[in-house]
This record gives structure tokens, sequence and C-alpha cells, in this order.
């Protein structure tokens, strides 16, 4: 399965709503297999950063970068709340 942020664009301008960053971050850790704790390994996070991070609770932009690559998703923008 490819997970493409492509899919998950809030408007024409290329901008993510903050709920949409920490669904589409959910769905590619599910997408690739990784369970919270293989994905807080894989960045260097520790697992309550990774539900931050998918509740929309924590969408600090270094992390966000860090998550994406490890899921191996390009970075995009978002619009913060």
């Amino acid at each position: 399965m490819t997970v493409s942020m492509n899919n998950f664009h809030a408007s024409s301008d290329n901008t993510l709503a903050p709920n949409q960053v920490s669904t589409l971050i959910a769905e590619a850790r599910q997408a690739v297999g990784y369970s919270v704790e293989d994905l807080s390994v894989a960045t260097g996070l520790v697992n309550d950063e990774i539900v931050g991070i998918e509740n929309g609770t924590d969408l600090d932009p270094a992390k966000l970068k860090r998550v994406a690559a490890a899921l191996k998703v390009p970075v995009a923008t978002y619009r913060p709340s």
C-alpha cells in the first residue's frame, strides 16, 4: 500500500489542517505495519510523543519531520489551529 500526502490536502494551497496531519500519521504508521512502539524506536521519540502526534495534541514540526522520514512519506505544510 502506498500512502501519499497528496490524498490529504485540505485546500489548493497544499496545507493540511492539524486533524488531517494526525490522521495521516496514524494511517501511514498502520499502513507500514508499525506499532506505536515501532515508530517510537524508528524516530527516537517516546511513545507518548507518538500518541500526542496521532491525537493532534503535539504537532511540533521537528517531530513531524522525524516521523515523516521514518514512515517514508513526504513532508507537507499544515495550518496551525
